[in-house]
């Protein structure tokens, strides 16, 4: 007797049930985004389309536009392309998409149009995740990670080479004159004045917008330059002031940073002129990258607050990122934590958490994985320095077992933005647009937390 299957028919007319709500399994994350996005206030992306009815079909309803955005995001898809062709072969997006199709184009105008209200929203889920109790504000970790730019590092052009090319496609600029010339007195001989002789416009206009680009990137170095000088005349008159003991300045006069000139290694890509070689960590190797960075509450790693820069160092973000904390956040709490690797460690910034009420425990120096620091003992000496005080504090064992911390809280958020969701590089270019789709990246991984380990009550 053969063996028995089970029957099917590929002419049955309903494969799926008549309702999207019975598509996906009870507590899918596709029906949790739904209802995410149908609490959020949205009014700042509905104004921008306005109250009068335009000319051809009507848009998209931006609740669906937000929620296949953000259901994307969670699930590590940020392309418009792929988000499209997975509304019409993957049932969750489907669902999230209510059975509609929106091309790639529409998708990626919609991401660029409300790009900064998109980013708007992290503040909302964020207070979300206050309500329901994941964000306890005891400790908070911050640190920076390398994200690819939208460009090739092969784009980019040393200062140095850019003044050498300047030269070369000039000199060209006028060979091709010389050629167009000569050319055209030759065609005058052969065929009588009036005839065209060889047209060398492509080629003209080939270098000269190559000359162009090049003279802009320059100028735009040498404004950083002495943007740059500027602020170190700035620190320097400062520091003289401040070590004027008798009324007069002491130490060397800063330069004149009008004067200033770029680095002959300072570079610019052409493609994202914003983003800079930074190292990447996985890899060892340099590459065109943004600084994204994040504080992370230690409760849940619910992300607190976002950054992003175009400086490699991290020492210059925990101004910034202390100001956008307290952007975000009702209310920071007395003496609140904040853990930072050596990378943040300055002086000035140890001095500025301290001012902001904070209690900071930022690494000194390198200490190698699994080493820990010997105790220190007895009452601390007089007149440390800031620096001795930090390494001394972390040295203690309520120190260090409040610093070991750090690792386990803001580390595996980045690990899993990118090995789980695969954020490898950022799709939008310009430091302004970066920062909006980092704000996304980190909105949709709260959107997780709160899915795994929260709700949408109060708690």
């Amino acid at each position: 007797m053969s063996k028995t299957f089970k029957p099917y028919s590929r002419e049955q007319q309903y494969l799926l049930p008549p309702s999207l709500q019975e598509w996906l399994p009870e507590g899918h994350l596709a029906y949790f985004v739904i209802e995410v996005v149908e609490g959020l206030d949205l009014s700042e992306v509905y104004k921008a389309y306005g109250s009068k009815g335009g000319r051809g079909h009507p848009p998209y309803d931006p609740r669906v536009m937000v929620a296949l955005l953000l259901y994307a995001y969670s699930v590590g898809v940020p392309s418009s392309r792929q988000i499209e062709k997975r509304t019409y072969e993957d049932l969750a997006f489907r669902v999230v998409s209510a059975n509609q199709h929106p091309d790639h184009d529409s998708i990626c105008d919609f991401r660029k149009r409300h790009l900064e209200a998109l980013g708007r929203l992290f503040l909302q889920v964020l207070k979300i995740c206050q309500r329901t109790g994941l964000v306890k504000l005891g400790q908070v970790a911050l640190d920076g990670t390398k994200v690819r730019a939208n460009a090739s590092k092969h784009k980019a052009m040393s200062y140095g080479r850019m003044k050498k090319a300047e030269e070369d496609l000039e000199r060209q600029i006028w060979e091709l004159f010389e050629k167009a010339e000569a050319a055209d007195v030759e065609e005058d001989r052969r065929h009588g004045k009036g005839e065209r002789g060889w047209d060398l416009v492509g080629e003209f206009r080939r270098r000269d917008t190559r000359l162009r680009k090049i003279r802009e990137a320059m100028a735009a170095l040498e404004e950083e330059a002495r943007d740059e000088a500027a602020q170190k005349t700035k620190s320097r008159e400062q520091d003289r002031v401040d070590h004027d003991d008798d009324g007069k300045p002491r130490g060397r006069r800063p330069s004149n940073p009008d004067k200033a000139k770029p680095k002959e290694r300072a570079q610019r890509n052409f493609t994202d002129p914003e983003s800079r070689i930074m190292k990447y960590a996985s890899t060892g190797s340099f590459e065109q990258c943004y600084n994204a960075q994040a504080a992370v509450d230690s409760a849940f790693q619910v992300i607190v607050a976002a950054e992003v820069t175009d400086q490699a160092n991290d020492k210059q973000q925990v101004a910034p990122m202390v100001e956008s904390l307290a952007c975000t956040l009702a209310e920071i709490p007395a003496d609140m934590s904040v853990l930072a690797d050596n990378g943040y460690f300055s002086e000035n910034n140890v001095l500025a958490l301290e001012e902001f009420g904070l209690a900071p425990y930022v690494a000194t120096g390198k200490v190698k994985h699994g080493e820990k620091p010997v105790a220190a003992r007895g009452r601390p000496p007089k007149n440390m320095s800031v620096k001795q005080r930090m390494a001394r504090k972390l040295a203690t064992k309520a120190g260090h077992k409040v610093y070991s911390r750090r690792k386990v809280i803001v580390e595996p958020v980045f690990g899993q933005m990118k090995r789980v969701r695969g954020l490898t590089q950022f799709l939008l270019r310009g430091l302004k647009n970066v920062a909006g789709e980092w704000k996304l990246w980190c909105l949709t991984h709260n959107l997780l937390k709160l899915y795994r380990y929260g709700s949408l009550q109060p708690a």
